[in-house]
């Protein structure tokens, strides 16, 4: 059955941009190429946030991507990077990415928050902006 992994992120200030964003399009690369990888998109969002939306063949074909490479490496620098962050998963039995409005309410519904060093008010209850509107950037699946 599909299963879908929603991210969001926001970083706590413009000097990680920089590195926050070499680590995005690396991991970017590597969920592209991974294994149970079906489709993905990206929105970039307000005040330095980020969504994303990957659908996989199943729970341990994600699991593999976030074990492994680039996504692995990452995953200790967003404790200090970001100021809020939090992720939802779900299985489904269609093969198409969630909109952001669902995306949205699935997280604050289904999600959980990421521990992080120095999170917003907002963090723990996820009482943030809901998500631009808009498509996001497409993270096509390569091989």
């Amino acid at each position: 059955m599909p299963f879908v992994s929603i991210t969001r992120l926001r970083v706590r200030s413009w000097r990680f941009m920089p590195g926050f964003y070499l680590h995005a399009m690396a991991t970017t690369r590597q969920a592209a190429t991974a294994l149970g990888f079906r489709a993905g998109r990206l929105l970039p969002d307000r005040h330095r946030t980020f969504w994303t939306a990957t659908l996989w063949d199943d729970r341990e074909a994600m699991r593999a991507y976030i074990a492994s490479g680039s996504h692995l490496k990452v995953m200790p620098k967003l404790m200090h990077w970001c100021d809020e962050a939090s992720i939802a998963h779900w299985e489904q039995e269609h093969t198409a990415l969630p909109g952001w409005q669902e995306a949205d309410t699935r997280m604050r519904r289904e999600g959980r928050p990421s521990k992080l060093s120095c999170p917003t008010a907002a963090h723990a209850d996820m009482t943030y902006a809901p998500p631009r509107s808009g498509d996001g950037v497409p993270i096509n699946p390569k091989g």
